[in-house]
């Protein structure tokens, strides 16, 4: 309510002249999608949003700025809303509004009347007004409001809530020779499993979670996984490993909310490519609706298959002689330690590999970048989309917390998603690629 009052009193304003614009200038308007992707990395950034967690908020207000544009002036297949709008509508101010409502819904308390949300959302629509009818702008923003209404709607009831009962895994019969091999709490939080709904929410492009479910992991017999409790029992350890300055820094670095920072990645590539407000609209859509379903699709083979932690399994040994009930992860440098849910697969590389898959296709793959971290100072850069996403599993490695194997199947898992929502979703007119395909 807060927020529909707020909305109408600015656009009564901005009608009724009442709100200070200045005179129009010639430089072109600020891209709304690049403008609102920042916002929502401060604002879940804020909130201490979950890095698979965000994948959620990611795509509901990425497809949302992408219905509310595409349905004024439709140049692609509609994601969920098919379009309705006047023709005069602001397509900048549909966006706008769309995406203030997202992140409205998702973060209340930053959207109160003086909250950073409402700021933005005004100062957003009053820098517009210099370039745009009021008409226009109020006919964009009730647009924006209607699909963004429609999205949220949807996602309501998709599974995410309400919150299913304490995961805890094979924790009630820890000792016992059924354990192994599976996922318990882990130290030093011991906090139950993240997210178990995510293994069953309904997807966003994909027909069901389990559509690219992976084999099971290597039984904990075999050579491979073996070799894989070796190079993590070494490279990860927080003390003693052999690990270089480098490679202890990148375990660190990426540490981060990855579907944020794959969205800083793309603004990058997309102002140094010159993007239209409508490339980025549709950009923005397909990768954060694909990291979505990759986590989904990740989530499912995560608690389909419940496999241990390697602080789980170097602490109880495969066998009484190699026990190490001491041994700590790198990434114990951080607070929360070993992430609150099974190892198998990767949930970085998973949503890592799908976003990959997407830039690559749109911007080439020997495309060079640099990447930030909000867990570390300063940056890394890349020659092309593979050099990143190996570095993110050698940093998932030596930081203690996944095997090998686990990083390189989470990968193609992601990519295999990707692949599929590209055929299957956000198409132009006219490329119906993909339609009898499942």
């Amino acid at each position: 309510m807060k927020k529909s009052l707020s909305l109408l009193v600015f656009c009564f304003l901005l009608v009724a002249g009442l709100i200070s614009v200045p005179s129009p200038v010639s430089a072109a308007p600020p891209d709304p999608v690049l403008e609102w992707i920042g916002v929502l990395n401060s604002a879940a950034l804020t909130a201490g949003t979950s890095p698979f967690a965000t994948t959620r908020v990611a795509a509901m207000m990425s497809a949302s700025v992408f219905d509310a544009v595409n349905g004024i002036n439709p140049r692609f297949q509609p994601f969920r809303v098919r379009p309705d709008a006047p023709g005069y509508a602001s397509q900048r101010a549909a966006a706008i509004q769309a995406a203030y409502a997202i992140l409205a819904d998702v973060y209340p308390a930053q959207a109160g009347p003086l909250g950073p949300l409402t700021t933005q959302r005004n100062a957003s629509l009053a820098a517009l007004a210099q370039f745009e009818s009021s008409q226009a702008i109020s006919a964009g923003v009730a647009w924006g409001q209607t699909v963004a209404d429609a999205i949220w709607n949807w996602r309501l009831t998709d599974g995410n809530a309400p919150t299913p009962p304490p995961f805890e895994g094979v924790l009630g019969i820890v000792g016992t020779p059924a354990a192994r091999g599976f996922w318990r709490p882990t130290p030093p939080a011991n906090t139950p499993g993240a997210g178990p709904q995510f293994a069953t929410m309904t997807p966003w492009v994909l027909v069901r979670p389990s559509q690219f479910r992976l084999p099971p992991p290597y039984d904990i017999t075999n050579a491979q996984f073996a070799a894989d409790l070796s190079e993590t029992r070494t490279m990860g350890a927080l003390t003693g490993s052999p690990r270089t300055a480098d490679q202890s820094e990148l375990a660190l670095f990426w540490q981060s909310n990855t579907s944020l920072t794959w969205n800083r990645i793309a603004a990058q590539l997309s102002a140094k490519r010159g993007f239209s407000f409508v490339e980025n609209a549709h950009l923005f859509a397909l990768m954060n609706v694909t990291m979505a379903d990759a986590a989904i699709a990740c989530w499912d083979s995560k608690y389909r298959f419940s496999f241990w932690r390697p602080i789980t399994v170097i602490r109880e040994g495969l066998t009484p002689a190699d026990a190490d009930p001491t041994w700590e992860p790198w990434l114990d440098f951080f607070k929360a330690g070993t992430p609150s849910h099974p190892e198998y697969p990767s949930a970085h590389a998973s949503l890592s590999g799908s976003a990959a898959f997407v830039l690559a296709s749109v911007f080439g793959e020997n495309t060079a970048f640099t990447v930030d971290s909000e867990t570390r100072p300063g940056t890394r850069a890349f020659s092309n989309f593979t050099s990143a996403v190996d570095e993110i599993a050698d940093a998932r490695v030596f930081g203690g917390i996944h095997f090998r194997t686990s990083c390189v199947v989470g990968n193609t898992l992601g990519r295999t998603v990707a692949d599929y929502v590209s055929k299957h979703a956000l198409r132009r007119f006219g490329d119906d690629q993909g339609d009898d395909e499942q």
